[in-house]
């Protein structure tokens, strides 16, 4: 089975995380299959917090990837501000 899951990097109470596609049998911070963004809770300034390929997430929810639960929040989150974004 594939999940869509967060992979963690950064440094000591720096965390910068992956939204990565895997199998659900590898580890955490092991190989995935895919990439499609990134999530950086201690963004500052100007820095971008949140990047996700959308259609490519969808591609993989499509062909039975299941999000975890806060891979399932910063997609509907970054849904809501592309929204925002052609709205305004």
């Amino acid at each position: 089975m594939v999940t869509i899951r967060l992979s963690r990097g950064g440094s000591k109470k720096s965390p910068f995380y992956k939204i990565v596609v895997a199998d659900i049998r590898a580890k955490r911070d092991s190989g995935y299959i895919e990439r499609l963004g990134f999530y950086n809770p201690s963004a500052k300034g100007g820095e971008v917090p949140l990047r996700i390929d959308a259609e490519r997430a969808n591609y993989w929810i499509g062909q039975g990837a299941q999000p975890t639960d806060r891979a399932k929040q910063l997609l509907k989150q970054a849904a809501r501000e592309a929204a925002a974004l052609t709205a305004a």
